[in-house]
């Protein structure tokens, strides 16, 4: 799952910061793309849960073998890695069905709504008292929430999807997974990642299993997609360990603006692989939240 540090800068970096940067350029353009293999998979009868369930299973356990005594680490925060698993389940789960079912740009953009509910969850969770920015980060959010899911047959600014509902869902359970990561900070990187793997997979698998009418065929997986299921896994293997070494090293300000070129791949991507156009009013709507996400990294505690 990508974790976006919102509240509060980050270290000093260092002279050597080419491959930090690199690393957090490669999380955002694989965010950015991924939707697109999870799709291919679907044109070859592998149900949305089904992909999900898999390829996070093949970085849970690509990161065990690995990395096999990480998982001691759980006990030095049990509740709180609970909550990241159930959160980070669900934001990964919810996101990739959305981007599956819906409009790419649209479920991306929605997703970026997470500023919104990162303030509140750190003055709740954190005990963080935000300063005026922090107000206008709430602002510029719902200012493009608004613009963007206004429809006019409802009279309200809500979503008209499922897809939607997903990418909203999604941005939401981020905020609360991230704040509770930095609530875990007597944890290391890599159980964080197993944790959020662990929680991708169970949320998957209750997804599938609550399907209605439900049939063994939704779990089938045909041979030849193996192949790219693989792949898919390790390149999430890879984000997660790239993201948070470049979060380390790159302090917040510099690393949401990097991490926001995903929706510049998102972009790209939808319009040159799924023939989606964005119309105005996604255009502007969108460009209020990538504009609350940048002064998100500006918020500072009081």
């Amino acid at each position: 799952m990508k974790k976006l540090r919102i509240i509060k800068g980050g270290p000093v970096l260092n002279e050597h910061k080419l491959l930090p940067v690199a690393g957090l350029l490669f999380s955002a353009v694989a965010w950015g793309i991924i939707w697109y293999p999870y799709r291919l998979l679907g044109g070859i009868g592998v149900s949305g849960e089904m992909a999900i369930l898999v390829t996070y299973l093949v970085a849970l356990i690509a990161t065990t073998v690995f990395s096999p005594h990480a998982w001691r680490q759980f006990a030095r925060a049990p509740g709180t890695l609970m909550v990241v698993a159930i959160a980070a389940g669900w934001c990964n789960l919810a996101y990739v069905l959305g981007v599956l079912s819906g409009e790419v740009m649209r479920v991306t953009l929605l997703f970026y709504l997470a500023p919104l509910w990162t303030v509140p969850f750190a003055r709740v969770i954190l005990k963080e008292r935000i300063s005026g920015v922090g107000y206008l980060v709430v602002f510029f959010a719902f200012c493009g929430a608004v613009v963007m899911l206004w429809n006019p047959v409802w009279g309200l600014p809500m979503p008209s999807t499922n897809a939607e509902w997903l990418g909203l869902s999604s941005g939401f359970c981020f905020a609360l997974a991230n704040v509770m990561i930095r609530r875990a900070d007597t944890c290391g990187v890599v159980i964080k990642s197993l944790t959020v793997f662990l929680g991708v997979v169970l949320a998957a698998l209750c997804a599938a299993l609550l399907t209605p009418n439900v049939t063994a065929k939704a779990f089938s997986f045909p041979y030849q997609a193996m192949p790219l299921t693989l792949l898919i896994g390790g390149v999430i293997v890879m984000m997660s360990l790239a993201i948070n070494y470049g979060l380390s090293r790159v302090p917040a300000t510099q690393a949401i603006v990097i991490l926001l070129f995903e929706l510049v791949v998102a972009a790209f991507a939808s319009y040159f692989l799924a023939g989606e156009v964005m119309g105005l009013k996604q255009w502007i709507g969108g460009a209020m939240i990538v504009a609350a996400s940048l002064f998100s990294s500006q918020i500072k505690s009081v």
